[in-house]
């Protein structure tokens, strides 16, 4: 009350001292108080509900205008896009349903959850863009990009507006699958038709999958537009470039981008996650000194992060300086402290797992591997191929599979690579029902291997022998795989040399009934010579003329049973056309209940204007031209 008191008064003495400067006020001659809270707050409302009607002119210049009303709301204009939903949506329901999404996420049922989802579409509780965000993310961390991108499919059909997070974990995935092209064309839909602009983090993600993609002229495009847009020079975009650059032994390039970043931040670097990338270049350059000098600088004086961490272990366990990595390693696992500094994350264990097998070193990659869990690190699909396949490749498939079989207890899932690394190490090995048990094993996982490893699996197969079970997986992949003309003639060579004519006569058959190519002339001489090493090359000409005069039946058969449903349908039209359209009031009166049947024959004797016999000789020519119509429809 005091505090509403002194501003009153205070306005008042200004008004009274200056008053061409200060208007009047329109304040109640009750100046210095109100009897009670209740009158204050009335007095605020009407204030309020003054200056919402009535905007205020400026009191230095009486003659202005008053403000032109606003143009109309972009909401209210049904021509602009929709826009996403605000976090303010997810309560009530809405938020029941995204907690009970995200327990099936944390227990791993993702399954579940996106199916959840999907039901809760077009229910009384739709889920919000906040939730499906959730389950997307999910999937794309378990590399579940079909699944993801179905889902994302759905839920713009059925309308709901994504938010800038949904279109970057678009473009994550098709990055993540080696599509940058498609990637690029949403992202340029997505300039023209979204009500958003990108976020910093969508830059980061076109940039580091276009460097990961080897598109890097294309992510230094990005990075000018980037710029034109307004952005702030962003060190971790430098980062990610400089690595491409290094990638391609471009130390020059590395260099110069980080000239560039120091001139655009006046000469002072002090985010430590473009070092790493630095000292590469110097590496590539033969300037180790600098590289050193530069790690020295780097611990002492810039603030490094985990990734900036983690690009210094890179580049001293890749030149030659894994001892001083490790040093590294252990200071960072010292230093790490979650929540409040986080210097050790999954990357951090990928980098030493590899410089450990670089230098041969594998029980202790492996005890490193397993150690993540202390330091709040769960390791990936991809963690656990980064393992396999440096075990694989040095000839421990022991420990390999030791590892492969610790997935599960980790909630990983192995994926087509996984499986394949595992099936080329036992064909090394001279294991190859092992190895046929893993691709097995794969398709009854339902993921779907590619056309390479299938034929490196039948290759292998073939070459111990086993003929029957390499045709066997032929059987069974030729209607999950759109198989090549290769393929085909690797098998039927295969079965010819057997001499298994029979066998390879089936493959022909099965491709001429299910088409999966072209049968050309090229690939009929293959076949022709094959068969004719017995002297049976006349059966494939009695093959396809049997095909075709069996195509040719299926044709005259389809052909006749849709001449006769036409038939039946005209019957059918014929046989409605007299009784519904062209009826006789005779049959109408027939079909109609007694009791109405009665009420109208009363109704026609009390309103009858002419006798009774001229009445019904009347009726008798109205039935008669009613007939006569009937017939001419007939």
């Amino acid at each position: 009350m005091m505090a509403l008191s002194k501003v009153t008064y205070f306005t008042h003495l200004r008004a009274v001292v200056n008053p061409g400067r200060y208007p009047p006020s329109t304040v109640s001659l009750r100046l210095l108080s109100f009897s009670s809270p209740e009158e204050a707050a009335a007095e605020r409302r009407r204030r309020k509900r003054q200056l919402r009607m009535e905007p205020p002119l400026s009191a230095l210049n009486r003659n202005q205008t008053a403000p032109k009303p606003q143009s109309t709301p972009y909401y209210l204009n049904p021509n602009n896009p929709k826009l996403p939903e605000h976090v303010s949506a997810l309560t009530g329901n809405r938020l029941n349903l995204h907690n009970r999404i995200l327990t099936l996420i944390r227990e791993n049922d993702l399954d579940e959850a996106a199916l959840y989802t999907r039901h809760s579409i077009y229910s009384n509780c739709r889920p919000t863009i906040f939730t499906i965000n959730a389950v997307l993310t999910a999937l794309l961390r378990q590399s579940r990009y079909s699944d993801l991108l179905s889902l994302h499919r759905f839920i713009t059909q059925a309308g709901v507006v994504p938010n800038i997070i949904t279109h970057n974990l678009v473009f994550q995935t098709y990055l993540d699958c080696r599509k940058p092209d498609t990637a690029l064309e949403h992202y340029k839909q997505f300039l023209n038709d979204a009500p958003m602009n990108p976020s910093p983090t969508t830059y980061h993600i076109l940039i580091k999958g276009l460097v990961d993609n080897n598109k890097l002229e294309r992510a230094m495009e990005i990075k000018a537009e980037m710029d034109s847009r307004g952005f702030a020079p962003d060190p971790l975009v430098y980062h990610y470039l400089m690595l491409g650059h290094a990638r391609v032994s471009d130390g020059d390039g590395v260099l110069s981008l980080y000239e560039q970043l120091r001139d655009s931040l006046g000469d002072v670097v002090e985010d430590g996650v473009v070092f790493g990338c630095l000292m590469k270049g110097y590496f590539i350059k033969g300037m180790e000194k600098e590289a050193m000098e530069c790690y020295q600088e780097a611990l002492v004086k810039k603030k490094m992060s985990a990734v900036g961490y983690n690009s210094v272990l890179d580049a001293l366990s890749k030149n030659g300086r894994f001892d001083e990595a490790l040093k590294l390693f252990d200071r960072m696992m010292k230093e790490h402290e979650p929540p409040k500094k986080l210097s050790v994350n999954l990357g951090s264990f990928n980098v030493i797992v590899d410089g450990y097998c670089g230098e041969g070193r594998f029980k202790e990659a492996m005890q490193v591997f397993r150690k993540m869990g202390e330091y709040r690190c769960s390791p990936d699909t991809l963690s656990f191929n980064n393992l396999i396949e440096r075990l694989c490749d040095n000839g421990m498939l022991v420990e390999a599979e030791e590892v492969c079989g610790e997935m599960e207890g980790k909630g990983v899932s192995p994926d087509e690579f996984t499986y394949g690394l595992l099936m080329d190490a036992c064909f090394r090995e001279n294991r190859a029902d092992d190895a046929a048990g893993y691709f097995r094993k794969m398709v009854d996982s339902g993921l779907r291997p590619n056309l390479a490893v299938y034929n490196r699996l039948v290759e292998g197969l073939v070459k111990v022998g086993k003929i029957d079970e390499a045709k066997d997986f032929f059987e069974l992949m030729v209607k999950k795989l759109k198989m090549d003309v290769a393929s085909y003639q690797f098998m039927m060579k295969v079965l010819s040399d057997a001499g298994r004519l029979d066998g390879m006569i089936q493959i022909v058959d099965t491709l001429l009934d299910d088409g999966g190519v072209d049968f050309d002339e090229e690939f009929q001489e293959f076949v022709k010579g094959e068969l004719r090493k017995e002297g049976r090359e006349e059966e494939l000409t009695k093959l396809m003329e049997e095909k075709e005069r069996l195509k040719a039946e299926a044709k005259a058969k389809e052909a006749e049973a849709a001449e006769a449903a036409k038939r039946s349908a005209r019957a059918a039209v014929a046989s409605l056309l007299p009784s519904k359209l062209f009826g006789s009031k005779e049959t109408d009166s027939e079909s109609k209940p007694e009791g109405e049947t009665q009420a109208l024959n009363q109704e026609e004797s009390t309103n009858a204007t002419v006798p009774e016999a001229e009445f019904a000789e009347k009726r008798a020519e109205t039935e008669g031209d009613g007939t006569s119509d009937q017939v001419t429809t007939a």
